[in-house]
């Protein structure tokens, strides 16, 4: 866990949602009063984010005690209990929602990333996130992919040289993209692999035929060309299936021997876990 990181997240977070002041708490209850709540799971599924709230809890109230009884990574079923946390009620009602938006969100991710990795067990083919991911959640997003199960890929745009279609169309081709990486990594003293991304198996061929390149990106191959695109490239680059990749199709990818898929959909559309904090 990237603490800096996380502590300026939920700073910034808490200062969204508290502004001057919790009032329908100081409202309502007296300020001193204490109390006990438990994260009680309403939804079958895979448990992600407990680190990330206890640093919610701390970073609210140092005082708070939070027992845990179900760690990142666990299976989770309707009705279990992930927590327990007591201390100032004031604290607890200014931690809640904070906590469940972020763990129902990661584990969502994580769910869906773990069934998705399931379906792949026995292949060599790995799964990948993408940047497809909620600004400013990047960092919790793919750290709930890893829970999961899944690999991630670059981080952001300073981690790693992806040269897409666009990049591609605006260097005037396939070689002249991938000759100016090469040129820029030497010049700017960094290393970092370089990926490509192709269209099609004659974009395939300028890239084997140019050279220069870490991993192969096959962009929205059907299975036919993207078995013989596997078959072309016969381990000399890692290759990565993308687009159009889907849970019902994902094995078929998998079937046609790529070393990752990458799926967007493991964190720009996922459905989050449901879950309350419950006083008691």
């Amino acid at each position: 866990m990237d603490k800096q990181l996380i502590s300026q997240f939920i700073k910034n977070a808490l200062a969204e949602d508290v502004g001057d002041g919790d009032h329908t708490s100081l409202a309502t209850i007296p300020i001193d009063t204490q109390g006990k709540a438990k994260l009680l799971i309403k939804e079958n599924g895979i448990l992600a984010g407990i680190e990330l709230a206890l640093e919610i809890f701390s970073t609210v109230d140092k005082s708070l005690k939070v027992n845990v009884l179900i760690n990142d990574g666990s299976s989770v079923e309707i009705g279990d209990i992930v927590l327990t946390v007591s201390g100032s009620t004031h604290s607890i009602l200014i931690a809640e929602r904070l906590v469940l938006n972020c763990m129902q969100r990661m584990s969502g991710i994580a769910t869906k990333t773990n069934r998705i990795v399931s379906l792949l067990k026995g292949t060599k083919t790995k799964l990948l996130d993408t940047r497809k991911t909620t600004p400013g959640l990047r960092y919790l997003e793919k750290w709930a992919v890893r829970i999961g199960g899944g690999v991630n890929h670059r981080i952001g745009l300073y981690d790693m040289i992806l040269i897409k279609d666009n990049h591609v169309d605006y260097a005037g081709g396939i070689s002249n993209a991938l000759n100016a990486a090469k040129l820029y990594l030497a010049n700017h003293k960094k290393s970092l692999q370089i990926e490509i991304e192709v269209r099609n198996l004659a974009e395939l061929n300028q890239v084997i035929e140019a050279g220069g390149a870490d991993r192969i990106m096959l962009d929205n191959f059907d299975f036919p060309d993207l078995r013989q695109a596997v078959e072309l490239i016969n381990g000399r680059y890692i290759t990565e299936a993308s687009g159009g990749i889907t849970e019902e199709n994902v094995t078929q990818y998998a079937a046609c021997g790529v070393d990752y898929i990458s799926m967007g959909a493991l964190t720009h559309s996922v459905k989050s876990l449901d879950m309350s904090l419950k006083a008691y």
